[in-house]
């Protein structure tokens, strides 16, 4: 059984040395449930592999805390192990940064703080690496969306023990061309769909990116190939070429005008959009999220990258980012977590959900 009364650094250890790559997380979905049944003060309810634990102290105000329990695959990064950076202790292997040590210091909370200032209700969710409608977070807010209701929202995906508001949005679109197969040796007679394409690069080169201001935050946007294909034989002239394309919009961007937006940039090109999730405004605004921002310190940033902070503004609740962990740490071979920022951001979460 997991030992939820360890440190938050044990808590990660373990947790971490549970492989579940997404699709594969019953063991530790099964273990995060065993390890909570002893805390009486916990209501706690499983949806698959997603576990959801709440107090009910009738609390004026109720946050949801949050963490997906899912790794990318493993690669030669498993069991973990102690290592030091500039003197410090730091815990190296898959999942410290993206997200196991967020979500231990979330069930070490959860297990010690039986009398919070506000009703807490935790999530530990499946899936959260894949597609996105595999996503057991959604899943809970399609099938018990009451289970999600809150005042707030802090997700413990990795910040480096900061607070970060919202999220910026994502689009994936394939832009294809056509030509007409023919051996190379007589290319005259063909129409080579690669060479076509060689406009869609060329103005995803000389795409200007905006920096975007929302609510006091500045995201940045981008528009990348990401991926192309195309080719039959080393001997034929390809009919049939494909550049995938990923643009990250700021959170003021709807998913509609997004979409708009890259069918204008490639106007005269099939565009096929492949996939869609708009972003998420910071939400910094809401009286909890300032009481929040305040009793943690710091400043709060935007997140470049989509988490689903995103989910929960579908929903009306305003949510932050706020986990230990360099983000550009997050799926690398070399992940690594600082046990000194395991602690503060527990020591930033327990002080705040104690306040009184």
């Amino acid at each position: 059984m997991l030992d939820l009364l360890a440190s938050s650094a044990d808590i990660t250890r373990a947790i971490c040395d549970i492989p579940s790559e997404s699709g594969d997380e019953k063991r530790l979905a099964d273990a995060i449930e065993e390890a909570l049944a002893p805390h009486g003060h916990l209501t706690v309810v499983r949806e698959g592999d997603t576990i959801i634990a709440r107090t009910d102290l009738g609390r004026d105000r109720r946050v949801v805390i949050a963490g997906h329990i899912d790794t990318v695959p493993i690669n030669r990064n498993l069991p973990t192990r102690d290592v030091e950076e500039s003197g410090e202790p730091v815990i190296w292997g898959r999942g410290t940064v993206d997200m196991k040590a967020g979500v231990a210091v979330q069930l070490k909370l959860a297990a010690e703080l039986a009398d919070p200032a506000i009703d807490i209700t935790w999530v530990w969710y499946d899936n959260e690496e894949v597609a996105s409608d595999l996503n057991g977070l959604g899943r809970v807010a399609r099938r018990r969306p009451e289970l999600l209701r809150g005042d707030f929202a802090i997700l413990g995906e990795p910040s480096n023990g900061s607070v970060e508001g919202g999220c910026n949005g994502t689009l994936r679109a394939v832009v294809s061309t056509r030509g007409m197969r023919a051996h190379s040796a007589r290319w005259w007679i063909g129409e080579n769909a690669i060479h076509h394409a060689a406009p869609i690069l060329a103005r995803l080169a000389a795409y200007d990116a905006k920096s975007v201001e929302v609510e006091g935050l500045v995201y940045r946007e981008g528009l990348n190939a990401v991926r192309i294909s195309g080719g039959v034989a080393g001997n034929v002239i390809p009919d049939a070429c494909a550049v995938e394309v990923n643009y990250r919009f700021a959170p003021s961007t709807s998913g509609e005008e997004a979409v708009r937006h890259v069918r204008a940039v490639f106007e005269g090109f099939d565009v096929e959009i492949a996939d869609l999730a708009p972003g998420a405004r910071p939400g910094l605004d809401a009286p909890l999220a300032q009481a929040f921002v305040a009793a943690v310190g710091g400043t709060a940033a935007p997140k470049y990258g989509w988490t689903d902070v995103a989910r929960f503004s579908e929903l009306g609740i305003p949510a932050v980012n706020y986990g230990p962990g360099d983000p550009q740490l997050a799926h690398h071979d070399q992940e690594r977590v600082p046990v000194a920022q395991i602690d503060a951001v527990e020591r930033g979460l327990r002080a705040w959900l104690t306040a009184r």
